[in-house]
């Protein structure tokens, strides 16, 4: 869809005014580029300084973004938590997430509107492998992102088939703000909104984007970056689908007890005596598998209680 059709369907109202959101930490090289291109698709640009040792925030305003600042380096999580709080309260209809050190190319942000404008889709997420191919992306980055792949496609609900997770361009209604509870502050809100969007049963689509890894830099060993996001999404996990978490494998070492058990009494049948290592294994996974599967309904109970709670505290408001 050309640029013209876009703006003549986003601009048409209020219920479809658009922001580009930015999380940044210290991008003053390329925030300024970013937010005067990005402005070129939407109502406005709002910039997330999230405590910058830099002149961030300074470039950003210079270039014509709207800017709000974090006294401290507090996290992504919080900087998304803001973003969402500004667009609803200012009536925005869509809001564009996009990451701020130039990765990506704002001229995708039409890709990621289109769904969105034509009520395909509540969230889009911005894919670097849609196609399948690995493009640029250096194979130590794609092995770990494969990984994290797989583990959070484990805590998705409803059969959601996701293949960048990882993503920091997405696309969202602002009508999905409720569902998202943000309770990291780390890099691993990404994987967590992602799991909040299919256990709402949102709609999710995606779309190709293209990436530069030749600007912007981390401040984290990749290696650490990675760890870091699976020991957060495995936390994640346990709170959200503690049945398939605790519950499930739970109830497999109790189907080995039971299995174990079963020799153990045929042989006690034929020879008269129990044979103590088969017997004290299997007592130890009746009681592991036990534990481990009232653990997993008390946590599915009280996280349903919470969430409960949380929807009505929403509809209250």
């Amino acid at each position: 869809m050309d640029m013209t059709g876009l703006d003549a369907m986003f601009r048409g109202g209020a219920s479809s005014t658009v922001m580009v959101g930015i999380p940044c930490y210290n991008e003053e090289v390329a925030i300024g580029s970013l937010v005067l291109r990005a402005s070129q698709y939407v109502d406005q640009v709002v910039v997330v300084d999230d405590g910058s040792t830099d002149k961030t925030a300074e470039v950003a305003r210079l270039a014509g973004a709207h800017v709000l600042v974090h006294d401290a380096n507090i996290g992504k999580g919080a900087a998304l938590r803001d973003l969402f709080e500004y667009a609803t309260q200012s009536g925005f209809g869509i809001i564009v997430i996009i990451d701020g050190d130039g990765q990506h190319n704002p001229d995708d942000i039409p890709k990621l509107l289109d769904p969105l404008l034509r009520d395909e889709a509540d969230v889009v997420n911005g894919s670097r492998y849609l196609d399948g191919k690995a493009g640029s992306t250096p194979r130590y980055r794609r092995f770990g992102q494969v990984v994290l792949d797989g583990v959070i496609h484990f805590g998705l609900n409803g059969g959601v088939t996701i293949t960048d997770t990882q993503s920091g361009f997405r696309a969202f209604s602002t009508k999905t703000a409720p569902f998202f509870k943000f309770h990291s502050d780390k890099l691993t809100i990404d994987s967590e909104m992602l799991m909040d969007a299919a256990n709402a049963q949102l709609r999710i689509k995606e779309v190709n984007i293209g990436v530069r890894y030749d600007v912007g830099r981390s401040s984290k060993h990749p290696v650490s970056h990675g760890l870091q996001v699976l020991t957060g999404v495995l936390r994640s996990i346990e709170f959200k689908r503690p049945l398939l978490a605790f519950t499930a494998p739970g109830l497999i070492l109790v189907a080995v007890a039971a299995g174990i058990a079963a020799f153990v009494i045929r042989d006690f049948l034929r020879v008269g005596y129990v044979v103590l290592g088969p017997t004290l294994l299997m007592l130890l996974l009746m009681l592991v598998g036990t534990f481990l599967v009232f653990t997993g309904i008390i946590l599915h109970s009280v996280s349903a209680l919470i969430d409960s709670r949380a929807d009505n505290r929403g509809e209250s408001r």
